[in-house]
This record gives C-alpha cells, sequence and structure tokens, in this order.
C-alpha cells in the first residue's frame, strides 16, 4: 500500500475500460474481431473450425492453440496472434481519422477530454492506442495532469520520433524497477493485459494478453504483475470509487479484484447498454449490487458527451 499513499485525498476514483468503450470511436467488439479472423487468408482450415464451433470465442480457441503440445497448433497459434495484432495496427490506423469529441463546436466542460481527466488513475483491458493518439488531459482539473502517462513503459532508446501521428504508438518497451506509480502532474493510464505496441524488450515477445488464460499469462509479466498490484491497492482503498465502461465482467482475475474491493467497501458505477446483465456473470458482484452499485447508465458515450446535457449530468453525479 506504501506506493499508494501519496494520494491523501478524501475520495480516491478510477475509471476500468473495455472494449464497449472503444466501440465508441469505431474499435470492435470480440464478436467483430471473429469476423475479421475469417476474412484473413493465412488462418488454416482446422482454426476456422474451431473458430465456428467456438461460437465465435476466438479468445478460448487462442487458448486452446497456445496450451496444446502439438507443434501444429503452436503454429496456428502464432498465426492467430498475428492476425489479431494486424486488426489492432487496422485499428489504430482508423482511430487517426476520427474525431475523438462527439459534440461540434466541443463543450470543454461537457467533452470527453475533461471528463476523463477527473480520474486520478485510468484503467483498461483494451490494447488499442485510442487514448495514446488523441486523449490530452485538461490542465485545470481537480487533478492537474500536464499529460497521460503509460507507467513502467518507455519507448526504445532507437526510437526516433518523426512528427507524425504514428509516434504516439510506436513500439515500447517495460522499463523497471516497478516501485512507485508516479503523478508528477502526469495521469497514470494503466493497460491491465498489455497493448499492441509492446513488446519485451531482450526477445521482442509482444506484451498482449489473449486467450482463456490471461491469469497465467499475466504471471508471465512483470509489468503486467505489477499493474495488477496496483489495480487491487487502488480498489482497496477506503474511498475509491470505480467507474467501469464497456467491460462485460467476463475475466475472473479483474472480477476478483473488483469483489475484493467491494467487500472493503468500494463503489462502482457501470456504463454499459446492457449493464444489468453484465452485473449478473459474477453471481459475486450482482449479490453486493445494492449496496456497491451507485450508478448505471446504458447512454452511449456517443450520446452522453454528443449533446445530451441530462445523461451527462447523470453520469457526473459518479464524482459528487
Amino acid at each position: 500500500m506504501a506506493a499508494l499513499l501519496f494520494w491523501a485525498i478524501a475520495m480516491t476514483c478510477l475509471l476500468l475500460t473495455g472494449a464497449g468503450f472503444s466501440y465508441n470511436w469505431g474499435g470492435p467488439l470480440a464478436s467483430e474481431v471473429f469476423e475479421q479472423i475469417l476474412a484473413d487468408k493465412d488462418i488454416d482450415t482446422v482454426t476456422r473450425d474451431r473458430l465456428f464451433d467456438s461460437n465465435g470465442q476466438f479468445e478460448s480457441v487462442m487458448a486452446e492453440l497456445q496450451t496444446s503440445k502439438d507443434a501444429e497448433d503452436q503454429k496456428r497459434a502464432d498465426a492467430l496472434l498475428t492476425s489479431v495484432v494486424g486488426i489492432f495496427n487496422h485499428m489504430n490506423n482508423a482511430f487517426m481519422y476520427k474525431q475523438f469529441e462527439f459534440e461540434n463546436p466541443p463543450s470543454v466542460q461537457h467533452s470527453v477530454a475533461a471528463f476523463l481527466s477527473r480520474f486520478h488513475a485510468i484503467f483498461t483491458l483494451n490494447q488499442d492506442c485510442l487514448l495514446e493518439q488523441h486523449y490530452n488531459p485538461v490542465f485545470g482539473t481537480a487533478q492537474n495532469w500536464a499529460r497521460l502517462y503509460q507507467p513502467g513503459m518507455r519507448f526504445p532508446s532507437t526510437f526516433r520520433p518523426t512528427g507524425a501521428r504514428q509516434d504516439k504508438f510506436a513500439l515500447m518497451e517495460p522499463h523497471p524497477p516497478f516501485t512507485t506509480i508516479s503523478t508528477s502532474g502526469a495521469q497514470p493510464y494503466v493497460k491491465l493485459h498489455g497493448s499492441v505496441n509492446w513488446v519485451e524488450s531482450d526477445v521482442g515477445k509482444r506484451i498482449l494478453i489473449m486467450g482463456g488464460e490471461k491469469a497465467v499469462s499475466i504471471g508471465l509479466y512483470s509489468i503486467l504483475r505489477w499493474y495488477h498490484e496496483q489495480f487491487r491497492e487502488m480498489l482497496l482503498r477506503p474511498s475509491a470509487r470505480l467507474m467501469i465502461i464497456g467491460y462485460s465482467f467476463s475475466d475472473a482475475h479483474i472480477n476478483d479484484a473488483i469483489v475484493e474491493g467491494l467487500e472493503n467497501g468500494l463503489k462502482i458505477y457501470v456504463v454499459d447498454p446492457f449493464a444489468l446483465n453484465a452485473l449478473k456473470r459474477d453471481p459475486r458482484i450482482e449479490k453486493k449490487r445494492s449496496q456497491a452499485v451507485i450508478g448505471i447508465s446504458t447512454r452511449p458515450l456517443t450520446a452522453t458527451f454528443g449533446g445530451d446535457r441530462n445523461a451527462h449530468a447523470q453520469l457526473s453525479q459518479f464524482f459528487v
């Protein structure tokens, strides 16, 4: 807990985002990633059959292939991961041409950037680079962030910026030791499942958590183990509040941390078109919903930040 003592504040406001967050800017949901994988000509018929049999759950197929002892399955796993990385790269390139704000002209007071700036830390399960490209914290908020930063990560010494937007999602590598999350005027952005542009500097292996054995895979990377320790510790703060946007409550290791926080008094606010169904996916969370859930919004962010002042006011109650 020592790493968190510098946040001596009355209330800690945290954000957790899933695929449903990036979806507002055109990012694909898991079902749509499945559709794009099927269009990849490098995916063989054996993998295709498994994908169809999984009813579109491509991550379960990846887990089967990754844990298989068969050499051909290992090749299939590599091909599947390469396909997914290609989808993310295409997504990041598409994000370059997206408007980040949904209201035109944007109202600074009601903007997405101003909203995100109100959180003491942003956690995400997404591996895209939407925020790296578009989000600049609004200086003058309660937190007075000067920039967004990714704790424990850096661009390699060989990186030479060109001035293009692609610089913002160039390859990054872990930079130990992992001791504390420094604020120093910068807002922490913590990618719990890695990122499409992260690699291990010594072997070049991507730090990208996919498949059905996420908790096991996370244990292989010290940067991600540290991230999850920080996530748990922050949720255990007596005054912690967690807004959850676009997460389906389908990852047991994430739910475990949330449940531990709920038992310690954590309050949550769920933003999801199917929020009530999402809460039911984990009986432990559903059981505590009456005392733990302080709000639900089923409106898409495109509406909430696209001029719907009533929806914006409702969402802003999280910070009160």
